[in-house]
């Protein structure tokens, strides 16, 4: 780290990413690498070397190296104004949870807590706690890669008491700071991530509390009252405040957040247990059977994404860039999602979740069988996704050519997926008394439904719904009449449009 050395000569400046109390964040590139980087431009000024050396933040990221752990690159004071250079990530947490409409797989929020209590046992391991977890406070490239950020309330856990009371985000805050306490330590960063877990299954927060009081009695009303046995120190906690317990009792997590496992459950609630020294810390937390699956948990090899790589936030996509840039093989860009909802899972199938619609190798893959040899005769271009579907597509609802028009006969094409013979039959719906709706049932499932029978036309002419004249015409009880348009398609909106 040196002082001397000219920011403007090494960085340029792209884009500004946020601000916030103490400093604002821009987006920058190396110059000389091309590599993208974070820089934090404090606000306050530094004098000198020494003063800017002491700052929390400093003095826990120099000794906190980890994959889980924002890396700090350097740092440079440029007439008296510091600015800290990070390794850059795509987004935090909250971003990432922010517009989905579909819950994270169990696989990702799993994955993602892990990698968490990873960076936080290598923290509290080394002597310090964050005190301000919170999703805004995890960044992310995706969902494979998360690392803690933002060390600015950083406190050494061997420091010595009194520490002040307002620390982390209300939200996320654990109930020793909500009552006062002055002694707390890390299971406050413990009950944080248990607050975080649940917003992952739910996608909105545990507690969201409009104040300290009300974020009590939030905690309360799903928590329950604790006992004076259970937590003592909390009593002692409430009297000196001249604050009551109210006496509720606990609503069961399973209405609350009704998408975890058993296994999750218990880890989530252990970690929010009201007596901080009850609390399982990182290390005990990562033993939990919640854990202890066959897939792979942790950090990718690579961390970092490619220079001069951009892609949209990962709000809708759980892609990272570290699967987008190892496959060096293919140029693919991942825009899709893996929106699979925790009851839904995938049994036993690898799922392509970013396949380009756009490309043939879509249905190549599936069936690499010539579609005719007259068409490879005629023709060697390659034929188009859109030639393709309609190839295998055998039959379209309401679509009726000239030659099909004229005549009532139907086809239906099988190919047995062992031989791959082709069988064409061709048969007369209204010759063999099957309605529109059983034939188009036939086709899909491989038999005749009982229901959706032709109904016999009812007497009289005054009650008759509708009918079809030889101009392919139809005619609804109020008089409208439905025109097959252009392509040979009724428009059947126009008999609900009036």
């Amino acid at each position: 780290m040196s002082g001397a050395v000219k920011l403007a000569d090494r960085y340029l400046m792209t884009k500004r990413l946020g601000d916030g109390t103490f400093g604002e964040v821009m987006l920058a590139k190396k110059i000389d690498t091309g590599d993208r980087v974070a820089i934090k431009r404090m606000k306050k000024k530094f004098y000198s070397w020494e003063e800017a050396m002491s700052l929390r933040e400093v003095k826990s990221l120099k000794k906190l190296n980890h994959p889980n752990i924002i890396k700090l690159r350097e740092v440079i004071r440029e007439n008296d104004i510091l600015y800290f250079i990070f390794e850059f990530m795509q987004e935090n947490l909250y971003e990432l949870m922010k517009d989905r409409d579909r819950y994270f797989p169990e696989s990702v929020i799993r994955n993602i807590i892990y990698q968490v209590l990873q960076g936080l046992a290598f923290m509290h391991k080394n002597g310090f706690f964050h005190r301000d977890m919170k999703p805004e406070n995890i960044m992310c490239n995706g969902t494979e890669l998360v690392k803690i950020a933002d060390f600015g309330l950083a406190r050494e856990i061997r420091s010595k008491p009194p520490y002040t009371d307002y620390v982390s985000t209300r939200w996320y805050r654990a109930p020793e700071i909500l009552l006062r306490s002055t002694s707390y330590n890390s299971p406050i960063d413990i009950w944080a991530l248990g607050c975080i877990m649940a917003e992952l299954y739910m996608l909105r927060p545990l507690f969201p509390g409009t104040s300290e009081m009300d974020q009590l009695f939030k905690i309360i009303s799903i928590l329950g009252t604790p006992s004076k046995d259970e937590w003592p120190e909390g009593y002692q906690l409430a009297s000196a405040m001249n604050f009551r317990f109210q006496q509720v009792v606990a609503t069961p997590m399973e209405q609350v957040v009704n998408t975890i496992s058993k296994e999750g459950m218990k880890l989530m609630m252990d970690m929010m247990i009201w007596n901080p020294e009850k609390r399982p810390n990182a290390n005990q937390s990562l033993r939990y059977k919640y854990f202890q699956v066959s897939e792979k948990l942790g950090a990718p090899v690579v961390s970092q994404p490619a220079p001069g790589s951009h892609r949209k936030t990962s709000a809708g996509s759980t892609k990272s860039d570290t699967k987008a840039f190892t496959s060096k093989g293919t140029k693919k860009e991942y825009i899709g999602s893996e929106n699979v909802s925790p009851q839904q899972p995938a049994k036993g199938i690898e799922r392509q979740r970013n396949l380009p619609l756009n490309k043939s190798s879509v249905f190549e893959k599936s069936d690499t069988k010539p579609l005719s040899n007259k068409a490879n005769e005629t023709t060697t271009a390659k034929p188009s996704a859109k030639d393709i579907y309609l190839s295998k597509s055998k039959y379209i609802p309401g679509q009726l050519t000239s030659k099909e028009a004229s005549s009532t006969q139907n086809q239906i094409m099988t190919t047995n997926g062992l031989t791959g013979q082709t069988k064409t039959t061709t048969f007369s719906a209204k010759k063999e008394g099957r309605s529109a709706v059983q034939t188009r049932f036939e086709y899909a499932y491989g038999y005749v439904p009982s229901f959706g029978a032709r109904a016999a036309p009812p007497a009289g002419p005054t009650t008759q719904a509708t009918t079809i004249n030889n101009n392919n015409n139809i005619n609804n009880n109020n008089g409208q009449k439905l025109v097959n348009n252009a392509a040979g398609r009724i428009d059947w909106a126009s008999k609900y449009v009036k």
